[in-house]
């Protein structure tokens, strides 16, 4: 859908008639007068990944103003979660983030935890440790694989597909779900894992280290990858903060801020974690960041994967009343989710419900930023741009 409107008085270009002509004669060019054009990207259109709307301003090729519009996928997640009780609040809570649902379920019941005085079984937080990172692997994988298809390189995308099928296998195994796991549970996980798992699960992480230098060996030194990413769409450090921009894309701009490190959690202090940082905070960085990423969090996989065959067996969960109330108060938990910083602001009076669940979803806040990055560009770098981004439309809209 386009619309044509003129911006403010008719802007003025002069075009000569010929080149002979103004050689010869010295003559004039004629003034016309030009329109800005008004596209709208979506919400139903193949350069937007799911129903993101941009409404762009265009002065011929160049984007002049960009306005994200969203709530297109509005489902109230927030109210809803007012009204169901904490153990189905977090069925609801990994669906926002459709890539990342056990990181988004574990920012839940930490804030519940935290509310109850709880201790959770330290077999519980090494496994939590454990899958929170092979969450994010597969999330990163994707937009690994989706993002050179968005530049017209479909090669990647089988090799993505390939690793996260490996690594899917092993979590569809310890819950039950591919993408929905509805593994945690207040006070721990739903249960142990299976005789052998382990084993299984160093094989895989074993198998996409040895296997991740095909994806990186077809984009790296490719041509025209590089044309289409390096220098295009910078972001820079104090838009970032101005914006509330976390994650790899942040980090991409130089931004050395990672929860896992500055605000541990789990067993995230006894862990090395390597926080990845690049300076250009172009979308080649971005990419690159995401790549060294993963090979960051299969480290941590495997020190869990270590630590928990050391740890002898145990529960891995508490026993919790049949009506589970959450003392009056409230508490604010955060995570570094594999997007971004994801929060939830818990509000409770004592009930079974929660008062009020306010959700800081890291998406929501990446996506503004595309009004600062976007003018300036022209039309054929906005899917460069916007594939660096690399958001979900769920977790935007809610």
């Amino acid at each position: 859908m386009t619309e044509r409107r003129a911006a403010g008085p008719p802007r003025e270009i002069s075009v000569g008639i010929g080149a002979g002509a103004d050689a010869v004669h010295g003559a004039r060019g004629k003034e016309l007068a030009t329109e800005d054009m008004v596209l709208n990207i979506g919400p139903q259109h193949p350069s937007t990944h799911g129903v993101l709307r941009l409404r762009l301003t265009l002065d011929g090729e160049r984007i002049s103003a960009a306005e994200p519009i969203v709530g297109y996928m509005h489902r109230g997640a927030e109210k809803l979660f007012e009204v169901r009780d904490y153990r189905q609040i977090i069925m609801l809570a990994n669906r926002h983030d459709w890539l990342s649902a056990f990181a988004n379920e574990l920012g839940v019941v930490l804030a519940v935890e935290r509310m109850l005085g709880m201790e959770v079984p330290v077999r519980a937080v090494w496994m939590r440790t454990l899958l929170a990172e092979l969450n994010r692997v597969l999330s990163h994988l994707m937009f690994l694989g989706s993002y050179p298809l968005e530049l017209g390189a479909i090669t990647p995308l089988f090799y993505a597909f390939r690793e996260r099928e490996t690594l899917q296998a092993v979590m569809e195994e310890i819950s039950g779900g591919r993408m929905h796991y509805m593994f945690n549970r207040v006070g721990g996980l739903k249960e142990d894992v299976p005789e052998g798992w382990t084993g299984r699960a160093s094989r895989a992480v074993a198998d996409v280290r040895r296997r991740l230098p095909d994806i990186e060996n077809l984009i790296a030194g490719n041509e025209i990858f590089l044309a289409r990413t390096v220098g295009i769409g910078v972001l820079d450090r104090e838009t970032i903060m101005q914006y509330g921009v976390s994650g790899p894309i942040a980090r991409a701009s130089g931004v050395d801020i990672d929860l896992r490190r500055d605000e541990p959690y789990l067993a995230y202090g006894e862990l090395p974690v390597r926080v990845v940082t690049r300076s250009a905070g172009d979308c080649h960085s971005r990419f690159e960041v995401l790549l060294e990423q993963v090979k960051v969090s299969l480290d941590l996989a495997d020190a869990c994967l270590e630590r928990l065959r050391e740890l002898p067996q145990g529960p891995v969960n508490q026993r919790l009343p049949k009506v589970l109330k959450v003392p009056e108060g409230h508490t604010y938990a955060w995570t570094e989710n594999p997007l971004g910083i994801n929060g939830y602001y818990l509000v409770s009076r004592g009930e079974k419900t929660p008062w009020r669940l306010k959700l800081r979803s890291a998406s929501y806040n990446n996506v503004q930023v595309l009004r600062e990055m976007l003018p300036g560009h022209l039309l054929a770098d906005m899917v460069a741009i916007l594939g660096s981004m690399f958001f979900v439309v769920g977790d935007i809209d809610k």
